[in-house]
């Protein structure tokens, strides 16, 4: 086939036109590589502020339209709403998940983690108080033993969470900085739009139009759907354990954060967090925080079905592998924008295979 290809190629052009091809593709490679090379730093950025822009089209359209067709004034109110949310309760919230991620790895790094022993009066409780108070005091004595063997290989761990805090404030800055991008790429919306559409009728000719709803259908659900619902939940999580008082609220919030992406759920934290508290407050405060954190750990059962309509065909290990190599990748930002990126290349993948399929119908493809 490439011997076939290569002399097809030298009847049509001389010896000259190849050099010259050649040398012309040679530069255009190069041209690229030099533009990904400098806009390499703003990536992360540029693609968070996509999918903002994708996210929020809807609500910037519904408002645009209330305003009397003032898409510049929508837009405007839409990014000074998101920064009120980033610079607000996102960043308290973040700095208090540092401050943990911190104590945490300087505990793991000593081998010393912080665990709570039996409190005494467990033993007054009717019927289990003893048997619980002396099974949670023998789990506290062997994993205290445990942990002591296996600190020195946590090390490299202690040291991953710590770059990981350390690298937070640049994640809130790229953040401030996508919101903005996006509130200045929203009135733009309809030519961007063309523009790729443009692009991709090259790329994938007659099949362009089909791509690109699939695209924008998938960001929206997963944007949408999946990272905002776990972003509401997180933060009201974390304002109900920063109520509570309870150590490393902020770290426990993004955990539930981390869980709700994943589609695995918040219940993990929440059940012994409102253990927790019945045994630290007094009745009244106990009852109104666990109706709150029931609240919570319901919310995304009620939110997805109302966002996500049709519901979410991307597996949940695309988004889980999304979550882990997006934040290797981009730190804190990348946890949002791999699961997003992912599971738009899953779409777009599986709806190629499937398009393959109906145009050979020769060739038999068992998927799945």
């Amino acid at each position: 086939m490439g011997h076939h290809a290569l002399r097809t190629l030298r009847q049509l052009l001389s010896a000259d036109e190849i050099v010259q091809l050649a040398i012309r593709l040679g530069l255009l490679g190069l041209l690229i590589l030099w533009t990904f090379l400098i806009i390499r730093p703003f990536v992360p950025v540029l693609t968070w502020s996509a999918v903002l822009a994708v996210a929020f089209y809807p609500v910037f359209a519904w408002l645009a339209k209330r305003l009397g067709g003032r898409p510049r004034t929508a837009s405007t109110v839409l990014t000074l709403v998101t920064l009120g949310i980033v610079i607000g309760p996102a960043a308290w919230l973040g700095l208090s998940a540092v401050e943990g991620i911190k104590d945490l790895a300087g505990q793991i790094g000593t081998g010393d983690l912080v665990l709570q022993a039996a409190p005494e009066r467990i033993r007054s409780w009717p019927l289990v108080g003893p048997q619980l108070y002396e099974l949670w005091n023998q789990a506290y004595t062997n994993i205290r033993a445990v942990l002591r063997e296996v600190a020195p290989y946590l090390k490299p761990l202690a040291g991953m969470m710590l770059s990981f805090a350390g690298n937070t404030g640049i994640g809130m800055l790229q953040f401030l900085l996508s919101v903005f991008v996006a509130g200045f790429l929203l009135p733009y919306g309809p030519q961007l739009v063309a523009a790729l559409r443009g692009f991709l009728a090259r790329i994938v000719p007659g099949q362009s139009e089909h791509f690109l709803e699939l695209a924008g259908a998938t960001i929206r659900a997963v944007s949408q759907g999946v990272i905002g619902v776990a972003i509401v939940q997180a933060l009201l999580a974390g304002i109900g354990f920063k109520l509570a008082a309870i150590p490393g609220a902020g770290l426990l919030a993004i955990i539930v954060l981390l869980l709700s992406i994943v589609q695995i759920g918040a219940a993990i934290v929440l059940f012994p967090v409102t253990i927790w508290i019945w045994m630290d407050k007094d009745v009244t405060v106990a009852l109104l925080l666990t109706i709150y954190l029931v609240v919570v750990g319901l919310l995304d059962n009620v939110l997805k079905p109302l966002v996500m309509g049709r519901g979410l065909t991307t597996p949940t290990l695309v988004i889980l592998v999304g979550v882990i190599g997006g934040t290797l990748a981009h730190g804190i930002i990348g946890l949002f924008i791999g699961p997003i990126i992912l599971s738009v290349a899953w779409e777009l993948a599986a709806a190629w295979i499937r398009l393959d399929r109906t145009e050979d119908p020769g060739v038999e493809l068992k998927l799945g």
